[in-house]
């Protein structure tokens, strides 16, 4: 079984899927899948730039498989070509093979093994921020139940995760000499930093915030940027920052907080580049049943279950949309976007074996 995965593994990272730059399409790698579950209905969609899904459906099942096939860009510390698979000791090293090909591969072995229902999504948009695969999918009218979603966890069933926020904020000065009396106020600058500082002082405030074994507020100011130089007053100052909540946390009261840190008239723009909700999402009591029912989901299909992770995946999408979600994948998040990403031989070996056996009792 472990030399099946591999076969198939090795023609997956070969595959160029980076992303950026995305430049996929419907053949390539979606010929291969095609090829391999021939036994299934294939329906692949193009969403525009490079962000491509296929479903691939057998019988009439209502738990949904889903696993991303893009992968981050290659960088020049790789010891040697990223997109041709090496096997040594005890890993599988390839781009892509931790994050999340590996579990591709075992999702196409696991297929030609059984015969009863099965459904795939693979998906290509899932590095880049960018959820258009899994938006259209939910908006389609599909009739699954519940969804497994591939991620690296170490072949354990992950119920909760952190949401994600992005944001651009600018802020609005007066320009003038640096010596002038109202620089202190006046600066855009000066203004950021102190947003900054209340910004950075709030998040330590919510320390104590716990929910399944998370604890407090992720949070990170990315890049600040502005001015001219010392001797004059900055007009204008862009700032960039995110953050992560916990499953309890509402991500527009953050909003309405970080918007508030500073004085009036101070910020010219606030906007969220980028939202991912929390797995599982809503107020306390609703993502507790949620997370509750998740485990009665694994412990069905016979999974082993692990902690809460601080990382964001395209669960909580299907979970906000009413599906009973779980992240469960091979691999290590610690190998994921590395130079020589590798997934443990013994780990696509048990994930391959799982799914061929929660496929054989489907």
């Amino acid at each position: 079984m472990l030399d099946q995965t591999l076969q198939h593994l090795e023609a997956l990272v070969s595959f160029d899927t980076r992303n950026p730059p995305r430049d996929i399409g419907t053949g390539g790698i979606f010929d291969y899948l095609r090829e391999k579950l021939h036994s299934f209905r294939i329906d692949v969609i193009d969403h525009g730039d490079g962000a491509v899904s296929m479903l691939a459906v057998r019988g009439n099942p209502t738990r949904l498989f889903n696993v991303h096939l893009d992968t981050v860009p290659s960088s020049e510390a790789w010891s040697a070509d990223p997109h041709v698979l090496r096997v040594t000791g005890d890993r599988a090293i390839g781009l892509g093979a931790c994050d999340i090909k590996g579990a591709a591969a075992g999702l196409v072995t696991a297929a030609s093994r059984t015969t009863g229902d099965a459904a795939f999504l693979f998906s290509t948009d899932e590095e880049a921020n960018d959820a258009r695969c899994i938006a259209a999918f939910l908006a389609s009218g599909h009739s699954f139940q519940d969804v497994i979603v591939a991620e690296p966890t170490k072949c354990e069933a992950v119920l909760a995760h952190r949401g994600i926020s992005s944001v651009l904020m600018r802020f609005r000065g007066v320009a003038g000499h640096a010596s002038g009396a109202n620089a202190m106020q006046a600066s855009a600058l000066h203004q950021a930093i102190r947003w900054g500082g209340h910004a950075l002082d709030f998040v330590e405030s919510q320390a104590h915030q716990r929910f399944g074994g998370l604890t407090g507020l992720r949070f990170n100011i990315g890049r600040v940027e502005g001015g001219i130089k010392a001797n004059m007053i900055a007009p204008s100052a862009e700032l960039r920052f995110g953050f992560r909540p916990l499953p309890s946390m509402s991500i527009d009261a953050l909003h309405e907080r970080f918007g508030t840190l500073v004085e009036a008239g101070a910020v010219e723009r606030y906007e969220e580049t980028f939202r991912g909700p929390s797995l599982p999402s809503g107020d306390v009591a609703d993502a507790e049943n949620r997370r509750l029912e998740a485990r009665d989901l694994a412990d069905a299909l016979g999974l082993p279950i692990g902690n809460a992770v601080d990382f964001w995946t395209e669960a909580s999408l299907f979970s906000a949309a009413g599906l009973t979600a779980i992240v469960y994948g091979p691999g290590d998040i610690a190998q994921a976007h590395t130079a020589d990403e590798w997934v443990a031989l013994e780990q696509l070996q048990r994930y391959t074996e799982s799914v061929t056996r929660i496929l054989e009792t489907a």
